[in-house]
This record gives C-alpha cells, structure tokens and sequence, in this order.
C-alpha cells in the first residue's frame, strides 16, 4: 500500500476528504518530529512506543581491509510495538 491509497483508505473510514486527511496527517508527523527532535518518548495506545536512545560511540572493523574505524556517537529512534500487535503477528497477522 502506498502513502495515496492509504490516505484514501483513511479518508473514506474516517468520513473527511483526502485533503484534509492528508493534512491531519502531516500534522501529526510533524509534530511527532517535534517531540523526537526534544527527546522526548511517545507512546500510541494499541500501536506501541517511540523513543529516542542515544548509540554509544563504538569501534569496528572493515572486514576487507581490516582498517578499525571510530564511529561517532549518534541518536536513533526506537519503536517498540504493543503486545496485542507483536501477538497478531506472531499468529500469522490480520484475520480476514
């Protein structure tokens, strides 16, 4: 599913037009970035969690040159989904 189909999807079982579906959105995305950009975790009820964890600085190695390498510190986002999602997938997903 791409980001149009699912945008009519959304504005179709939500009852607004795709327009304003797409803005609200956005909306959301953007103010997600918002909090990430802060630091700060967000947790969506029945989806899962978000939060940002900073890597450690770490050494590796290229395997072809055997040259080692200091890869700088750097923050990630992590998402941990809820446990009703990681059920429904380990059963074999979504039932039709």
């Amino acid at each position: 599913m791409n980001n149009k189909e699912f945008l009519a999807e959304l504005a179709s079982k939500c009852g607004y037009t795709q327009q304003d579906t797409q803005k609200l959105v956005r909306t959301v995305i953007e103010e997600m970035g918002a909090r990430f950009e802060d630091g700060d975790a967000l947790s969506v009820p029945a989806f899962g969690s978000f939060e940002v964890k900073k890597r450690l600085e770490r050494i590796v190695v290229n395997p072809s040159t055997g040259r080692r390498m200091l890869v700088p510190p750097k923050l990630v986002l992590n998402f941990k989904p809820a446990t009703a999602i990681k059920e429904e997938l380990k059963n074999g997903g979504l039932e039709a």
